[in-house]
């Protein structure tokens, strides 16, 4: 998968050669690695006088958060605004090993670690995955409120400003290097539930606040297609909750989803079972009937303690960036096709954009201008592009049908593609392969798609 010939991706581009990124050190804690900073703020980028750069984060879960905490450790001041502080995003849940390092997060924000993984497909053969993994790796599952409030506190202590409230709109800058003056209803003791309407002004903002991202309207930042994900938690029996105890499951078919997948997650004390879609959005009740259907064995006799719904972004927005705003997370449309992961991009990409901007401003001590953000997306495309885009083939061709699918679970019971798959999602780079492996990957696919081919023909005369 890695020698595929690359050529184009909606809403990323390749970036032009040259190093613009800053270097944070993984073996020494953020505070301090900002020594290592490469300062290239231009000459004729003024500095803020009596005060340091002041910058809004709009939107507090991982992307924000992670945004926050770096631009409060590098000497700016930061505002992070977010209206829900117990949001619980209907999201699978599930990071990858190298966020828990990356990000240093605690153990005990991670309620299961998934050794095992199941691949069920339409006609119910399950493939069991995870023999290549090592002793110590592992996908972690976290539930969003948990992790959110996390990161969130954890920018508070590195000195940001976290502000409940609901942005409403932004003011554009009136002339160079003016402030932008975001408009926001503050809820907190002072307005006794009822909400107040205030203003801030600041020098650059970071949209963090999802797929209905305001902050992108007010860029013009552009639609892009978005899936919707509907999740229910479901708590179920101890004897039952020890079988999800290390093992995550996946359902594909066009019962569950015409164009993604099912899923039965575990947390602490219940599973997310969910499924999505993109090009069925009005039928996501009866696809997640259809899942909990396909798992009724395992969870029967569960309660269903809460329903989520959200929509999820299946590509990037055709605009990122304007100006000194810059955009992160689902907001940007970080989502890769195929598996729906979100959570490790969206805190990757707060990080870097805000990495940008402490390194642009010398920390704080200059105004920034978008030669400064766009360094992030630079970096961000040079970094991610080639995983999108091997997704975005794979969901093409493996979801496009019941028999491809059938075709996509029978390669996943090769322990080349396990290898391959894990490696690439722990430690989010696209793996390198084996040449003679990848030649019989070639051919086994070839094949498997073939009988597939084979398999619908004959499908289609007993439907006719």
């Amino acid at each position: 998968m890695a020698s595929i010939a690359l050529k184009t991706f909606t809403g990323l581009r390749q970036s032009s050669p040259g190093n613009n990124s800053i270097t944070l050190s993984k073996s020494l804690p953020l505070t301090q690695t900002h020594r290592r900073l490469r300062i290239n703020a231009s000459k004729s980028s003024p500095r803020v006088n009596g005060r340091n750069l002041r910058v809004a984060v709009v939107g507090g879960g991982p992307a924000g958060g992670a945004a926050a905490e770096t631009l409060a450790k590098g000497g700016i001041e930061t505002f992070l605004i977010e209206r829900k502080m117990d949001n619980c995003k209907p999201c699978g849940g599930a990071i990858p090993l190298c966020m828990v390092g990356e990000f240093d997060l605690p153990l005990d924000i991670i309620d299961r670690k998934v050794t095992k993984m199941k691949m069920i497909s339409p006609s119910n053969v399950a493939v069991d995955i995870g023999q290549t993994l090592k002793p110590h790796e592992y996908i972690g599952m976290v539930r969003r409120e948990v992790l959110d409030a996390y990161l969130r506190d954890r920018a508070a202590e590195a000195g940001a400003s976290v502000l409940n409230g609901l942005f409403l709109k932004m003011d554009m800058p009136k002339a160079p290097n003016a402030p932008y003056v975001l408009h926001y209803t503050a809820y907190d003791s002072k307005t006794n539930g009822a909400g107040e309407k205030r203003t801030l002004e600041v020098d650059a903002v970071i949209g963090a606040d999802g797929a209905n991202s305001r902050v992108a309207k007010s860029i013009n930042a552009g639609e892009y297609e978005y899936a919707i994900a509907f999740q229910e938690r479901i708590r179920i029996s101890d004897d039952k909750m020890k079988y999800y105890e290390n093992l995550a499951e996946m359902y594909v078919g066009d019962d569950v989803s015409p164009d993604f997948y099912g899923w039965v997650f575990p947390k602490c004390d219940h599973v997310a079972v969910g499924t999505g879609t993109v090009t069925h959005k009005a039928d996501i009740k009866k696809f997640q009937l259809a899942t909990r259907l396909r798992a009724d064995s395992k969870i029967t006799g569960g309660k269903i303690i809460r329903v989520e719904a959200h929509p999820i972004p299946e590509h990037p927005r055709p605009r990122r960036l304007q100006d000194r705003v810059a955009l992160v997370g689902d907001a940007a449309g970080y989502v890769t096709k195929c598996s729906g992961e979100g959570i490790y991009f969206a805190a990757k990409s707060g990080r870097m954009c805000a990495e940008a901007i402490v390194e642009g401003s010398e920390m704080g001590k200059r105004m920034v201008d978008e030669s400064d953000l766009r360094k992030y997306l630079e970096k961000w495309d040079k970094t991610y592009w080639p995983t999108y885009k091997v997704l975005d083939i794979l969901q093409k061709v493996f979801y496009r049908s019941n028999p491809a699918r059938e075709a996509f679970v029978e390669m996943c019971a090769d322990e080349y593609v396990q290898k391959m798959t894990f490696d690439s999602y722990l430690y989010k780079k696209v793996a390198p392969g084996n040449p003679i492996e990848d030649l019989k990957l070639a051919v086994n696919t070839v094949g498997s798609l073939v009988r597939a081919n084979a398999l619908r023909r004959e499908m289609d005369k007993l439907s006719v």
